[in-house]
């Protein structure tokens, strides 16, 4: 439990290690305020730090687990950050959130909701505004599913009232009210003196991507493939690698491709920028606009498409020295937007207020 005046408690999903970073934003930022996170886990789930990890199945199955958890935290903090709209604490209150959202203010414990991207995002909305949309013509089998769930989690983010955070711009279009608390990534641990188009004899182009049908690797993969053919690059399609090796595949490449049917950036894109590579996506005009009135900064990220990605990565490699010095505005622009700071600041309104602020409203206004 942390010291501090002001305690935040963040779970229970930790994706992508948001949860634990985002603890230690408000750690290392927060004025009189500390933080820590709690994920439960199935399998080393890419090996990201938690503060707290309980095993599946204590979490789900074991009651006794549950409400002295419940207890702890209930005694022991004064906010609470519930991601992705799961239960805290499984069948301490009947497996439902708002009984356990009712009970937290109930002993006076702000509460404040997090949304991370699936779970909220509105697959038939994200289809009718993108045309790449892995939402569309049954590119994606769980598209059905995720629609239930979307809908399911908007009304319920409505019928609570509390404050919502969202981890990307993109979000903002589902849940309007919400304020937008960035990713976060420890810069240094991606940092790299050796600059790109320096090291190997062809560019070598790396693409990891978390899920392949929402990152648009089927649109991306057979032009890498060709181009690799004809010894234009070096194609490096990278899966199921640890969290910890990720910075080396990073250092190793000159060229990241990120996704190409979301239209947002996250944390692998932010990793790839802090170690000053070239990284090429698609984001939205409405997602660039956000972070540039938001932060003052200028996305760095190169834009491309599938229907593009061929004539951009021809034009980076006839011609680099101008994308060299757009990967050299990489790491300055993470440590400005997603160092922490700005996560921090974020939630000061919310942490500043017992019981999470007069009425509780949503978005934090």
């Amino acid at each position: 439990m942390p010291a501090a005046s002001t305690r935040l408690y963040i779970g229970p999903v930790n994706w992508a290690g948001q949860g634990y970073q985002w603890a230690r934003a408000v750690r290392r930022f927060g004025n009189d305020a500390d933080a820590v996170n709690m994920a439960y886990r199935v399998g080393t789930e890419y090996g990201f730090p938690a503060d707290y990890v309980v095993p599946v199945g204590v979490y789900s199955w074991s009651r006794e687990w549950q409400e002295r958890q419940a207890a702890y935290v209930h005694e022991n903090f004064t906010h609470v950050l519930v991601e992705a709209e799961r239960i805290l604490f499984a069948g301490a209150f009947r497996g439902s959130l708002p009984a356990e959202v009712r009970e937290l203010g109930r002993r006076g414990i702000g509460v404040a909701m997090l949304c991370h991207g699936s779970d909220i995002r509105l697959p038939s909305r994200h289809a009718a505004r993108h045309a790449d949309s892995p939402f569309r013509d049954g590119l994606w089998d769980l598209t059905p599913t995720l629609e239930k769930q979307a809908r399911r989690n908007l009304a319920l983010l409505e019928s609570l009232g509390r404050p919502v955070f969202v981890s990307t711009p993109d979000l903002l279009v589902d849940v309007p009210g919400a304020t937008w608390l960035p990713v976060v990534i420890e810069p240094d641990a991606w940092s790299t003196d050796q600059l790109p188009f320096q090291a190997h004899g062809l560019p070598v182009v790396a693409h990891a991507p978390s899920r392949a049908a929402v990152k648009g690797s089927d649109l991306v993969d057979p032009i890498l493939q060709q181009l690799d053919d004809e010894g234009l690059l070096r194609y490096r399609r990278v899966e199921r690698v640890a969290a910890s090796d990720m910075p080396e595949v990073y250092r190793s490449s000159d060229i990241v491709l990120d996704q190409f049917r979301i239209g947002s950036y996250g944390v692998a894109a932010c990793e790839a920028m802090a170690a000053g590579r070239v990284v090429v996506s698609h984001v939205s005009d409405d997602v660039r606009r956000h972070v540039l009135e938001a932060t003052g900064e200028t996305l760095p990220i190169v834009e491309a498409t599938g229907a593009n990605i061929e004539e951009v990565l021809r034009g980076i490699i006839a011609d680099p020295a101008p994308y060299r010095r757009r990967a050299g505005d990489g790491p300055r622009f993470v440590t400005s937007v997603h160092n922490g700071l700005l996560s921090a600041r974020a939630l000061d309104a919310f942490l500043s207020e017992p019981g999470g602020g007069p009425g509780a409203g949503r978005g934090g206004e």
